[in-house]
């Protein structure tokens, strides 16, 4: 039976939910930044994607282990992670290789996923450690959503933008029906500014926004009248998903990943995939990234 832990410092609060190690409020001065899960749009908050991020090609890919089958965006969020350290500001969850988890994805390995409140931020630090004897591949990310708007401020969807560290253009692949990305076929969604207009219509349209080479791996949510929002920071991870659910849904998810879906330009060979890690027998590997609510 899944568990709250709560934590907290002198600016922030949040919550994390040991199903899936998953982030489930994160308040400062008593207002709730993160997404609360309305099923009438979307039932997660900020769930965990390891090993995939995103969709393999009818779910499904080979590799030197034997058959890999796993659903969007892996198996760690559908699990129960245990608490192996909790602070009163943080805490640190595990999940370990079953043999529930082998039937799906042939592979030993540790993940430990580490929340921890640090003045006005939150850092999120994923950690993979291979623990078997095989070379161990794997993609990873993050999938946050904020409200939008902030609540109290009196704003609407449309009166929010992401800002970036500086001005560049940005060209986002294809996305199809299935999830599956096309590089070879982008569309311009910014052109040498530093500010983007969040509209559902743009989102709905291209299903989702991906992003590489974001300038600082850095990006801002920030209302226009109100000037509140979340600033996430996400050194090490290559890609920046933005998606919403539907028309009206009143958020936005904030995705860093080290790597994505399947490409039409990739085979279903696991290990080809864009942006795998690959750890050989004991090896390790950590990413972190920050949110930081204002």
């Amino acid at each position: 039976m899944s568990e709250l832990a709560s934590i907290r410092n002198d600016l922030l609060e949040a919550q994390v939910d040991s199903l899936g190690a998953q982030l489930m409020s994160l308040r400062r001065n008593g207002t709730e930044y993160l997404w609360q899960a309305d099923e009438r749009f979307w039932a997660r908050r900020a769930p965990i994607l390891f090993p995939i991020v995103g969709r393999l090609r009818n779910d499904h890919a080979i590799s030197a282990a034997g058959e890999v089958r796993l659903k969007r965006h892996g198996l760690a969020r559908l699990y129960e992670h245990r608490v192996v350290r909790q602070t009163e500001s943080s805490v640190t969850y595990e999940l370990a290789s079953t043999e529930q988890t082998r039937a799906a994805y042939p592979y030993d390995f540790r993940l430990n996923m580490t929340y921890a409140l640090e003045g006005d931020r939150l850092v999120q630090t994923f950690a993979v450690t291979n623990a078997g004897e095989a070379d161990l591949p794997f993609t990873l990310g993050a999938h946050p959503a904020f409200n939008v708007p902030v609540p109290g401020t009196g704003e609407g969807f449309s009166d929010y933008e992401l800002v970036f560290e500086r001005p560049w253009t940005a060209r986002v692949p294809t996305i199809d029906a299935d999830g599956l990305h096309d590089f070879s076929r982008t569309h311009e969604v910014l052109r040498d500014d530093d500010r983007l207009p969040l509209t559902h219509e743009l989102i709905e349209r291209l299903l989702t926004l991906v992003f590489t080479e974001v300038p600082g791996n850095a990006v801002t949510l920030r209302g226009t009248r109100s000037g509140r929002g979340v600033e996430l920071g996400f050194d090490g991870f290559d890609y920046l998903g933005v998606w919403t659910a539907s028309a009206d849904s009143p958020f936005v998810a904030l995705e860093p990943w080290c790597g994505c879906a399947t490409c039409y330009d990739e085979s279903d060979v696991f290990e080809e995939k864009r942006g795998t890690v690959t750890l050989g027998p004991g090896g390790s590997y950590e990413r972190s990234l920050f949110l930081r609510p204002f």
